[in-house]
């Protein structure tokens, strides 16, 4: 799976990890930090899910209600109904060499 291409829904997560993104957006930060989320995801094998939040207002309500906060922005990443993190704590855990913990695998 890539992060670029994506035209598919998946109305919900099933258990395994799940990125909530954005395939629409003028932030080349966000861009790049989906890119890099998939990246390190698929160089591990690691397999995920992709939920695009701009098809749908449902994906993106129901990533921020899962996530616990009325204004989070994709990326954000699920285990299941298990809340992992945000960008900086994918990032954080990968530093701390700790991404399977993160993952919640």
């Amino acid at each position: 799976m890539t992060g670029t291409g994506l035209d598919w829904i998946i109305q919900t997560a099933d258990m395994g990890v799940t990125v909530y993104m954005a395939s629409v957006s003028s932030s080349l930060e966000l861009k790049k930090n989906q890119e890099r989320i998939f990246s390190v995801l698929s160089s591990k094998k690691i397999p995920f899910k992709a939920i695009d939040i701009t098809q749908q207002s449902e994906n993106k309500d129901f990533m921020r209600k899962k996530a616990g906060n009325p204004k989070a922005l994709p990326p954000q990443i699920f285990n299941g109904d298990a809340y992992c993190g945000d960008f900086a704590a994918f990032e954080k855990a990968i530093e701390m060499e700790k991404l399977e913990q993160f993952l919640k695998l």
